[in-house]
């Protein structure tokens, strides 16, 4: 989940990042995959999807909430040889921002565009697949339609209550230590308000530094948003801010929010995987994983909040024994 203001407002707090569209095509070359790009019809405007790969569809969610599909690329495509991967940029990000105004978007309408997208590629039941932010939109979705989902994958979860991202906000501060004061200057200024990418690099270099347990993996990763930042624009990431402000107001902005008692009614087959760098406290996933009836919790050594990019062979045993155990 990226969150643009924990620092400033102590509202949110940013979990994800963006990579360019173009990483992926050293995967294509790589494995001789060729992703299919279409849109998706959500009221007058539409939703960039982007599907990669056979086997059980799988609908990816992306974190932020105010990113896209892109900082999943290459890395989680390297799943396409055991799954048709389904991503797409949520109503108001990324290619998913054009006559959309943030005001179109709530935590309800994400939920149901993840229904339009299943509808899309006519599939009765997906695994759901969600990183970060895009957690909470999974467990939001299984809640209102469990009969539409297979599995849940829950990687790197975000709080599934308010009272665990208020724990969360207050690690994190400290985990930042000096790098506090950096940061609130640096959200307070007038480049970063209004956007301006390389402002808004400087300020996840900061925000992502406690996230990684590899440095190598946390440098790829900056170079690769100072790109996407770049590309992205001022107007689509003041847009994609307000979008996020949105849904911060509809879930954990809401006293008493807590999906935690609910999560006992989910019967779906669930994998939890968390990593001990993770910026994010072990307790949110244990959480999660102790409240859903069917799941397994995955713990990652020396992984951090990026586990497929950090762990790829971890991630990807955990998902061989997860799907092996559900076989007859």
């Amino acid at each position: 989940m990226s969150v643009h203001s924990i620092v400033a407002a102590m509202a949110t707090t940013a979990i994800v990042a963006v990579l360019p569209l173009s990483s992926a095509s050293a995967f294509q070359t790589q494995q001789g995959a060729e992703p299919h790009e279409s849109r998706v019809a959500v009221g007058a405007a539409s939703l960039y999807a982007r599907d990669i790969g056979k086997g059980p569809a799988v609908i990816v969610l992306h974190g932020g909430p105010d990113f896209d599909h892109r900082y999943f690329l290459p890395d989680l495509d390297r799943l396409a040889d055991s799954f048709h991967l389904i991503y797409y940029d949520q109503r108001g990000r990324g290619m998913s921002a054009d006559r959309v105004q943030p005001s179109d978007v709530s935590l309800a309408s994400d939920v149901e565009d993840i229904d339009r997208v299943r509808e899309h590629f006519h599939l009765e039941k997906a695994v759901i697949l969600g990183h970060s932010w895009g957690t909470v939109l999974a467990l939001e979705y299984a809640l209102r339609h469990p009969t539409r989902v297979s599995q849940l994958i829950l990687m790197n979860p975000a709080p599934a209550s308010a009272s665990d991202y208020a724990a969360f906000r207050t690690a994190y501060i400290q985990k930042l230590g000096p790098d506090l004061d950096r940061q609130r200057t640096m959200t307070a200024g007038a480049a970063y308000k209004e956007g301006d990418p390389d402002a808004v690099t400087a300020r996840y270099r900061l925000h992502f530094k406690p996230a990684f347990a590899h440095v190598e993996a946390y440098e790829r990763l900056m170079t690769a948003m100072k790109a996407a930042f770049a590309a992205q624009g001022k107007d689509g990431i003041v847009k994609a801010r307000a979008v996020e402000d949105r849904l911060m107001a509809d879930s954990w902005s809401l006293q008493g929010y807590d999906l935690l008692p609910k999560l006992r009614s989910v019967t779906i087959p669930t994998l939890v995987v968390s990593g001990d760098h993770d910026f994010i406290p072990a307790e949110v996933a244990e959480h999660i994983a102790a409240a859903i009836p069917n799941a397994r919790l995955v713990p990652l050594k020396d992984c951090g909040h990026f586990s497929y990019m950090e762990c790829p062979a971890d991630v990807r045993g955990a998902l061989d024994d997860f799907f092996r155990r559900q076989r007859p």
